[in-house]
């Protein structure tokens, strides 16, 4: 309980989320968590590439093990005690698809029924430390926290002063001394985020400032870097995008009479927020001192845990982003039915303020009905314009899109997945982005030539280049072998050829004939709103 309170969840993760059946209020999420590895899959895969990451990650254990101070004959013991530690959370986790969504993560749950439930954990005294006094949380995975009960008192006092060690000296590696970050990143770094070089000095201290005041800093970048032009040229492309938005739900041809008028009314309804967010956390009164530079990110973790607790069992569910100003990012937030468009997303190449029409339509443009489509999808149709969580499609409604991600989907299984010897896009996983990207260039694509009807074939390739620079990827061998059975997006080169493949717009602007690589033929050809 102690170290969450500090931001280093251990065994477990706790969480504020929306309250699903609530969406103008917090609750708690316990979550899986504490494994020092991103993927569960990775504990207890065996093929040779996992079997050598796993070896990579017990020397990086070992490391930080011998630095917190195990003595060298104990490491081998205290490292594998660890993983094997580890190694059980893993076991009785759910794979990343499933825990990524959010519908997956609700089970209310009483406090007082959990207490009763999980007596070694004693989560009533956990959530007591934390400062939440609500009497409700959410707990989708009894059998985890079940197993978890049991290693209480199962597992030595010894191994879980080792696992808790380890877990604060790997969370504070990158703010320790040399020793630490640069065992830090020859692990996190080269295997796992792919990275060749280690940051520079300004680059650290400038995510340390993003991880322990980002929000501050995001009001400071977006006042030296966001003009209100820029921000005046964005809010009319998404107003445009969701005028063409609204006016291809009234002509869409699956969609039913009363989903046709709650869409629409959802649409008209939506809070575009562009830069940064109406509200936020009050920096002035966090307690940074003069202390050493591991110190301060202690008490910033710290405030900050104690902010986001304050969170729980309040209607404040739309005070602040879960994305910094100063981070790309356009998304939309189904709990509050808003579309948010950060100030560093409105640079190149998403947004290129003095470039032509065309660019802006298929870039930011696309961007922006993506998202828009998100709203009013199978998902997004769970939460009504009311923001009241039911489902507003009819059973026809339903059974449209799930044709339409049957297509897509096999659709994208076709294609190898750059970099994994073998391996297909797993379209199942990535239907829904997928959909939504072609829904978006077929909305953007429409907007664009209402604002531009008469323009040039140099103008009108111009939309597609834009959307392609989109997308440009390399992956180390690690990373796309994660992400082939974890990422919800396809490979950038799909993003990019896989919705064209299906515009005749495309096919006409760059002479592509049907049956060709880069021109489906009319009768394979998808069409969302078209």
């Amino acid at each position: 309980a102690a170290l969450h309170q500090v931001g280093i969840p251990v065994a477990f993760n706790f969480a504020p989320d929306v309250d699903l059946k609530a969406l103008d209020r917090h609750i708690g999420y316990f979550m899986q968590g504490g494994m020092g590895l991103p993927d569960p899959a990775f504990y207890t895969r065996t093929d040779a590439d996992t079997v050598a990451l796993m070896g990579r990650y017990r020397t990086y254990v070992k490391q930080i093990l011998a630095l917190t101070g195990t003595p060298a004959a104990k490491l081998d013991a205290e490292s594998q005690a660890v993983i094997a530690l580890e190694t059980e959370l893993a076991r009785n986790a759910q794979s990343l698809a499933g825990i990524n969504n959010p519908f997956n993560n609700y089970a209310p749950i009483s406090t007082k029924e959990l207490t009763g439930r999980y007596r070694n954990l004693q989560l009533d005294a956990f959530l007591k430390v934390q400062g939440v006094n609500d009497d409700l949380v959410s707990l989708s995975d009894p059998a985890l926290f079940k197993q978890l009960d049991g290693m209480v008192t199962r597992i030595k006092p010894d191994q879980w002063k080792a696992y808790l060690r380890w877990r604060v000296g790997d969370a504070m590696a990158p703010y320790l001394s040399k020793a630490y970050r640069d065992a830090e990143f020859e692990f996190r770094g080269r295997v796992i985020r792919g990275e060749t070089i280690a940051p520079a000095r300004w680059e650290q201290t400038l995510d340390a400032i993003n991880v322990a005041a980002g929000p501050m800093l995001g009001r400071e970048y977006a006042s030296k870097y966001l003009s209100p032009d820029d921000r005046r040229q964005a809010a009319l492309i998404v107003d445009k995008l969701r005028e063409v938005q609204i006016e291809a739900v009234k002509r869409s041809t699956w969609m039913s009479a009363d989903a046709k008028t709650e869409a629409q009314a959802k649409l008209a309804a939506m809070k575009i927020e562009i830069g940064t967010p109406l509200r936020d956390l009050d920096y002035t009164v966090q307690p940074m001192g003069r202390g050493s530079f591991g110190g301060n990110m202690l008490i910033a973790s710290t405030w900050r845990h104690r902010e986001e607790m304050k969170r729980i069992g309040k209607g404040n569910a739309d005070r602040r982003w879960d994305v910094l100003p100063q981070q790309p990012a356009l998304a939309y937030d189904i709990a509050q039915n808003r579309l948010i468009v950060t100030a560093a997303v409105l640079q190149g190449p998403v947004f290129n303020a003095k470039a032509d029409t065309a660019d802006k339509f298929g870039s930011f443009g696309a961007l922006v009905a993506h998202e828009l489509t998100r709203a009013i999808d199978a998902k997004g149709a769970l939460v009504d314009a009311k923001g009241e969580l039911r489902s507003w499609w009819t059973p026809a409604d339903k059974t449209a899109w799930t044709l339409f991600g049957n297509r897509v989907a096999a659709q994208y299984s076709g294609y190898e997945f750059p970099g994994v010897k073998g391996a297909k896009v797993n379209g199942e996983l990535t239907r829904e982005e997928n959909l939504a990207d072609l829904a978006g260039l077929e909305l953007a694509w429409e907007a664009y030539n209402a604002v531009e009807p008469n323009a040039k074939p140099a103008a009108r390739q111009g939309f597609f280049r834009a959307w392609a620079t989109l997308w440009p990827q390399q992956l180390s061998p690690n990373e796309a072998a994660q992400r082939v059975t974890s990422d919800i997006l396809a490979p950038g080169r799909w993003r990019t050829n896989g919705p064209l493949s299906n515009l005749p717009a495309f096919g006409a602007t760059f002479s592509c004939k049907p049956g060709q690589p880069m021109q489906r033929v009319d009768g394979d050809q998808i069409k969302v709103w078209r």
